[in-house]
């Protein structure tokens, strides 16, 4: 019985053909693996993982009957190959989808991590090659942080079939994790690094001997002595070659397998022709040898490279460094689906989430009494881990990972990282606590109501994604130049080799490498992206998050800013001051509580906070009426809360109920009405005050001195409103407008050949905010969901908007600089390389150069 079958025998010989990684490390790329592996069945064995990305990957290669892969590879490492036939279908798992794919604008959207992206070219060709698929309806590559969004139709195609054609191109994408697309960009870094080492070990030895050839030339050298040198310096080459220099290679081929062209095409010739003339003239003694400037081209190269690729990634840190999600260790004490549904369905009413969470601790004593020991470590799970329904424990100091609800007594966090607010904010028991806050007091065990990647600061993250993956007219108008240059280049280069042919045959070759090397147009590529990304997080640091791509142009360019008034230039705080009534007061405002059940304007928060604990009538046929109030039915009787014309439509106000904000000291009111015998009866008159910002005034002046004209259209119907457009120096006001009077005014600004700014609530402003140039939401955390503008202002402070405008417009004037720069340095050596007074390892400094002046250039925005 103790007999191995035929097929575990099978088994058993492949496993010792295998080449298996150091314990600890992943099965499939080598890398270190975390606390928590991935696993892929192999072999008929499960392998270890350490991310999402090589469990698909290796479960790809396995479903494809591609498994011979992991027998005939001679290396593990995160750079090799993977097999050419491998399909993605693993990725089309509901499971799988689920982890790194969401909804959005009626379909679905990815975050993907891509290697290898060097140059704009790299990006369009992603770009153009995943648009020709039947269903892709929006895909953008972000150069700087290597990544990428795409939105496809689920109906017409597929995640797998997105990833593999991104793969036929010779890119490799996988699922986007901060984590791993950090140890991603730092393993990339540390590759090139040893191929800079390489280069330029190789390019001294190939000078140190090529010096003996050059003053061998004026003193005198044996044959034999300058061929053996030649021999050695081709030795010391080879690895250069064809070690650092073939990233340069693998781009060029991969673009000129789908016919086109980016900055390596260039590149790779000039390098391929020197080195194979330098090898042709050593194997036949003839001719001259350039070994010392092909290892100095290739060190020159990527040692420019490696510089702006760090220039790059540190330019892309901030949006790292605002979406905080480390690979940290929770300590989990308990699950329950039905609590997390409970406080999840009762959002808003703390005093019922508070007595589910009482019930909940008496049905789970057990738990209770064990809590001292919740931090052991037997406990411990991945924050990335965290599902809903989970009951956790945020220690002191520790980022709360997603949104739920606070379950301890008390907390004390801080919304800094959502809100740009320093203070801290004391939660009690069935409060909301918001993922990307910090817990700064004592430990507190919360449940969790929401996936990770859907809470606040996940959204975040895909907000300012969104905005540095889209790329603005200027970019791709950049773009658009780089790709005609380089085309343009390889024709030049034609035309200098042939002319020199016909001149001097020895220079043809060097004058013709100086050409494509020199004008290779690096710099043009690199000039808007990089100072655009700069610019969004410089942007993000001052609490304005650019949510779409075109912001940064459209600001430079307002000539008008309008505002919405209620929770834009006032805090949309209001407090319930005073009420008039002719029937009982708590009863009136029982009524209006009743009525605004549900709505998120100020006023019925605050009518709603004064209500706090009275029981409320039910509501039927309830209806919102635009700009104008609710109305409902209660008990059989009709009641309206709102402005004055839509409360009573017609007839005079009782004296008692005529407005008088003055004697309240309030600066705004409404009113409460039934429908009796026909007609509308004002029963009772609310007064609230609503205050103004406190930097509202000083924003004002600052746009004024910047040329922009202020208008402030406002819903409010009261005539009061234009009190506030005058303390703050606004030069024009409209109040009573309903959305489409917002959105006339913005499109008669425009006939005009205004650009228009509008700054709004994000919500109830919707229409007004998609009518105009560029938009900005004044929203807080939990409205990011919602938010359809093209900005986002977290923490409240309108002066940010003063600052983003001329950030833009400086930002405006480095891009111009870098392009002037860039067309005049490839024009200007353009000619001397063309005459030959520039040899090929010049040219490669020169163009390095060009492109690290354009990064520096751009990197003055973050002063």
């Amino acid at each position: 019985m103790n007999a191995v079958s035929d097929v575990d025998k099978s088994v058993d010989e492949i496993a010792h053909s295998l080449i298996l990684p150091p314990e600890g490390a992943c099965f499939h790329c080598g890398e270190v693996l975390p606390k928590e592996p991935f696993f892929a069945v192999i072999f008929e064995k499960p392998r270890p993982m350490c991310c999402l990305g090589c469990q698909l990957a290796a479960q790809s290669i396995v479903e494809s009957g591609l498994s011979q892969y992991y027998l005939d590879r001679r290396e593990i490492s995160p750079t090799a190959s993977l097999p050419d036939a491998m399909n993605f279908d693993a990725y089309n798992h509901d499971d799988i989808k689920a982890q790194f794919v969401y909804a959005e604008d009626g379909g679905n959207t990815a975050e993907l991590s891509v290697l290898n992206l060097r140059c704009s070219a790299c990006t369009w060709l992603i770009e153009t090659r995943l648009r020709a698929i039947d269903g892709v309806r929006m895909c953008q590559v972000n150069l700087t942080q290597q990544r990428m969004r795409v939105n496809w139709d689920e109906s017409r195609c597929d995640i797998g079939q997105i990833l593999q054609a991104v793969h036929s191109v010779g890119y490799e994408a996988k699922p986007y994790r901060q984590d791993t697309h950090e140890a991603m960009l730092k393993r990339q870094n540390k590759q090139m690094l040893i191929r800079l080492a390489i280069a330029a070990l190789g390019a001294m030895q190939a000078m140190m001997f090529s010096i003996g050839m050059y003053f061998g030339e004026h003193t005198g050298i044996l044959i034999e002595h300058r061929d053996f040198l030649r021999y050695v310096a081709l030795f010391v080459t080879i690895p250069v070659i064809f070690y650092a220099g073939i990233p340069f290679f693998l781009s060029a081929y991969n673009t000129l397998k789908v016919r086109q062209v980016n900055m390596d095409v260039p590149v790779s010739i000039a390098l391929i022709t020197t080195f194979s003339a330098s090898v042709y003239a050593t194997l036949t003694g003839t001719g001259e040898a350039y070994f010392d400037s092909v290892s100095m081209f290739i060190f020159f190269l990527l040692a420019g490279r490696y510089i702006e690729q760090n220039a790059r990634l540190k330019a892309s840190n901030m949006a790292s460094d605002l979406v905080v999600i480390e690979p940290i260790l929770l300590s989990k004490i308990a699950h329950d689906d039905d609590l997390a549904v409970q406080l999840m369905n009762n959002a808003g009413c703390q005093d019922d989430n508070r007595d589910i969470i009482k019930n909940w601790w008496q049905s789970h004593l057990d738990i209770h009494t064990d809590l001292p020991n919740a931090h052991a470590d037997k406990d411990k799970i991945l924050a990335q881990s965290v599902v809903v329904g989970d009951i956790i424990r945020i220690d002191a100091g520790s980022h709360i990972v997603s949104d739920g609800v606070l379950l301890s007594d008390t907390a004390t966090v801080s919304q800094s990282l959502l809100t740009g607010e320093s203070d801290l904010i004391v939660k009690t028991c069935g409060d909301q606590v918001v993922g990307g806050s910090q817990n700064d007091s004592q430990p507190f065990f919360m449940v969790v109501t929401t996936k990770v990647d859907d809470s606040q600061i996940a959204l975040i993250d895909r907000l300012m994604n969104r905005a540095m993956s889209e790329k603005p007219k200027i970019a791709q108008d950049a773009d658009k130049m780089a790709r005609w240059f380089v085309a343009r280049v390889l024709i030049l280069a034609c035309l200098v080799f042939a002319v020199w042919w016909f001149i001097d045959k020895n220079e043809a070759l060097w004058a013709t490498v100086a050409v494509l090397v020199a004008t290779c147009p690096c710099a043009l590529s690199l000039a808007t992206p990089i100072a655009l990304t700069v610019a969004t997080n410089r942007l993000a640091k001052n609490d304005f998050l650019a949510t779409r791509g075109h912001v940064i142009q459209t600001l430079s360019e307002v000539c008008c800013a309008c505002f919405d008034k209620t929770g834009t230039l006032t805090l949309g705080q209001a407090n319930l001051l005073d009420t008039v009534s002719v029937i009982n007061k708590t009863q009136a405002l029982k009524v209006a509580a009743a009525l605004e059940v549900g709505s998120k304007h100020p006023v019925a928060r605050a009518i709603l906070t004064a209500a706090h604990g009275l029981h409320l009538p039910e509501v039927k046929d309830s209806v919102h009426h635009v700009a104008g109030g609710v109305e409902g039915e209660i008990e059989g009787v009709l009641y309206r809360i709102g402005h004055e014309k839509f409360v009573r439509p017609k007839g005079e106000l009782p004296i008692n109920l005529a407005e008088n904000l003055a004697k309240h000291q309030a600066n705004m009111s409404v009113l409460l009405s039934c429908h009796v015998a026909g007609e509308w009866q004002v029963l009772a008159r609310f007064y609230f005050n609503d205050a103004i910002r406190a930097d509202a005034k000083a924003m004002i002046d600052e746009l004024k001195r910047q040329g922009i004209m202020t208008i402030m259209l406002t819903g409010d119907p009261n005539p009061n409103a234009l009190k506030v457009a005058k303390s703050l120096g606004i030069e024009r006001a409209y109040f009573g407008l309903t959305p489409a009077d917002k959105v006339d005014h913005i499109k008669d600004l425009q006939a005009k050949d205004a650009t228009v700014l509008m700054v709004g609530d994000g919500i109830n402003d919707a229409p007004v905010l998609a009518a105009a140039n560029v938009s900005t939401a004044m929203a807080g955390a939990a409205d990011l969901a919602q938010v359809s503008s093209d900005s986002v202002l977290l923490g409240g402070r309108l002066l940010s908007i003063s600052k983003a405008i001329d950030l833009a417009i400086r930002t405006q004037k480095i891009i111009r600089q870098n392009l002037r720069w860039a067309i005049i340095y490839n024009a200007t050596v353009l000619i001397p390389a063309a005459f030959g007074y520039v040899p090929p390892w010049l040219a490669a400094i020169g163009m390095s150069l060009s492109s690290l002046l354009v990064v520096a250039n751009a990197m003055r925005l973050k002063r």
